[in-house]
């Protein structure tokens, strides 16, 4: 007897084993397009003043983010599910390690704008549930990957003095964006107990990643001074710096907002005081380490820097000041801050398209993702 093969068996098969191998190099870096594509619907929803068409752009691009969110996931299961090796790798990469702080975020990140913007399709009972979810996942692996990194790099990673990277803040942040997206649910909960566990309960994830920050920013700055420019394919992490000051801003005036339905006088009133107190010193600190970053990554540019994941950077981080700037706005009523608002969500918009438009270059093209190449350093301009 004759057995008949499909003709097309074999090339179903080769793709199949193609797709697989893509997956291999599919890092946890990839929660970034969930991250930055979540927060400019949070942001946009968020802006001080009405312009027309914003909140069903919004609608359109949390629905995208919510995407994302799926894909990475399945990507990221078949990731661990076939090549367990390289997963293992990454968690044993000092380079690669804390972006797995990206994966908490990019749920805490959809989840709050599903209650901010999903709501206008789920309604808000379904948007609801889905945020309680998220925001329980999120901070639970939050709370993980911000103790098991830190254990991995003081007992299993080799790293020297030069290695301090901006990319240290990202399992730490985690527990900060929690902090922040957490104040979104305190209405819907019964008044009493539960209302102010979650308000004090935020409050101690401020604190835990506001602390964790404090100790990581100096070696940040003191590898830049003392050992030079990062290599020009990681300039644009130096925007994540961003990412724990607005999300700190954002964080302490989303809990003002509901702290008089949640905890009494006279620390209500306390905690509305301190989101102004503290948000606009942050706030200042924040948009000088932006002109910083800003004026570096413009000269990698003129160096030759060309496009990498690493440019999902510029937007996560610069969508959080965005958020931080406009609860500023709210509890100080300055139309200065206002219009600081609107002008960093013109930037976070700008930043998006183009990290996302080279990334759906990329991507169609098949080159990514791909194996990492060695990072480019930076040069001296002679010029």
């Amino acid at each position: 007897m004759t057995t008949l093969t499909h003709p097309a068996a074999p090339a179903a098969r080769a793709s199949a084993r193609v797709r697989l191998t893509a997956l291999r190099y599919l890092g946890p870096n990839w929660y970034a397009t969930v991250m930055g594509t979540a927060i400019v619907a949070s942001a946009g929803a968020g802006l001080p003043l009405e312009i027309p068409g914003l909140r069903a752009a919004c609608v359109v691009v949390w629905a995208l983010s919510a995407v994302l969110l799926a894909v990475v996931l399945a990507a990221r299961a078949g990731h661990w599910l076939y090549h367990r090796d390289q997963a293992r790798a990454e968690l044993l990469d000092p380079a690669v390690a804390p972006f797995y702080g990206c994966a908490a975020m990019a749920l805490l990140a959809v989840g709050g704008a599903t209650l901010l913007v999903g709501r206008d399709v789920l309604g808000e009972r379904a948007a609801v549930a889905v945020d309680a979810v998220l925001f329980g996942a999120g901070t639970l692996l939050g709370l993980v990957i911000a103790v098991a990194i830190p254990y991995l790099m003081v007992v299993r990673h080799r790293i020297g003095p030069a290695d301090a990277s901006p990319a240290w803040l990202l399992p730490v942040v985690s527990p900060m964006v929690s902090a922040a997206v957490g104040p979104l649910l305190v209405p819907h909960l019964a008044a009493g107990q539960a209302r102010e566990a979650l308000v004090l309960g935020c409050y101690a994830l401020f604190g835990m990643s506001l602390l964790a920050t404090l100790t990581i920013l100096p070696l940040i700055f003191g590898r830049l001074v003392a050992h030079g420019l990062l290599p020009l394919a990681l300039t644009p992490l130096l925007f994540l710096v961003l990412g724990p000051l607005g999300q700190s801003t954002t964080a302490v005036n989303q809990l003002a907002d509901v702290a008089p339905g949640a905890i009494g006088a006279p620390y209500a009133g306390a905690l509305g005081a301190f989101a102004v107190v503290y948000g606009v010193p942050v706030m200042g600190f924040a948009l000088l380490w932006l002109a910083l970053s800003a004026a570096l990554v413009v000269r990698a540019a003129r160096c030759g820097m060309r496009f990498t994941m690493t440019w999902w950077a510029f937007t996560f981080p610069l969508g959080t000041c965005v958020t931080g700037a406009a609860g500023l706005s709210r509890h100080t009523g300055l139309v200065a801050l206002e219009w600081l608002t609107v002008a960093l969500f013109a930037l976070l918009v700008a930043a998006w398209c183009a990290a996302g438009w080279y990334t759906l270059r990329g991507v169609f093209s098949g080159a990514l993702p791909a194996a990492p190449r060695a990072p480019q350093p930076a040069r001296a301009r002679t010029t």
